[in-house]
């Protein structure tokens, strides 16, 4: 797997307001840590970071980081972002062996229209963001796509519907809904007259006899 080239740099003044000032022109303070190796305080651009955060991998980007003339293989571990603006404040990046196993979370994308669905009012929801997954960074996916055209009222696709790529393993209770049918108030209530009437005709027919 070919990795993204992103520079930092070291020797950042510590602080609040050191941080603060570091966000304010455009840097972004972080740290660099792994197995083996003392944690390394680091500042990146804040426009290289998006550049190298853009391809399809996302923030699941294999990053070859750049710090005083050595190059670390490293993944985002973690993204502190501001409460309201939601920039990006602090940085966490893990050092990794590329044959080496890590848990990692991978974006879920929904694909497809399930009209069952929609003709009975409901809409087909993630009951997750991301699905948290075992493997090497050689293998990771880039997002898990799952199709709902086929999905009917009242489906669910659970963790253990969703297939594996090779070399990855979810991690979790295979029973965790990951997609859902919500049906709305107005059609639920239908759907239990429209029942009601059906036991109803039953009855009647039934007495008729």
């Amino acid at each position: 797997m070919s990795q993204t080239k992103l520079s930092a740099t070291t020797g950042r003044p510590t602080g609040s307001s050191s941080s603060r000032r570091l966000r304010a022109e455009g840097h972004i303070p972080g740290v660099l840590y792994g197995r083996g190796m003392s944690p390394i305080s680091v500042t990146v651009e804040r426009r290289d970071l998006r550049l190298a955060l853009s391809g399809p991998a996302g923030s699941n980007t294999v990053l070859s980081l750049e710090v005083d003339g050595k190059s670390y293989p490293a993944v985002v571990k973690e993204l502190q972002r501001h409460p309201i603006k939601r920039t990006v404040s602090h940085i966490d990046f893990l050092q990794v062996n590329m044959n080496e196993e890590i848990t990692v979370s991978v974006p879920v994308r929904l694909e497809g229209e399930s009209k069952a669905v929609v003709a009975t009012g409901g809409i087909v929801d993630p009951s997750v963001d991301t699905i948290e997954v075992l493997t090497t960074p050689n293998n990771m996916p880039n997002e898990f796509v799952i199709d709902i055209t086929d999905m009917q009222p009242h489906d669910v696709i659970r963790l253990a519907d969703v297939p594996m790529p090779a070399g990855v393993t979810a991690v979790g209770d295979p029973d965790m809904p990951v997609v859902t049918v919500l049906q709305n108030r107005a059609s639920i209530e239908a759907a239990a007259a429209a029942a009601a009437e059906g036991d109803e005709a039953g009855d009647g027919d039934a007495a008729a006899e």
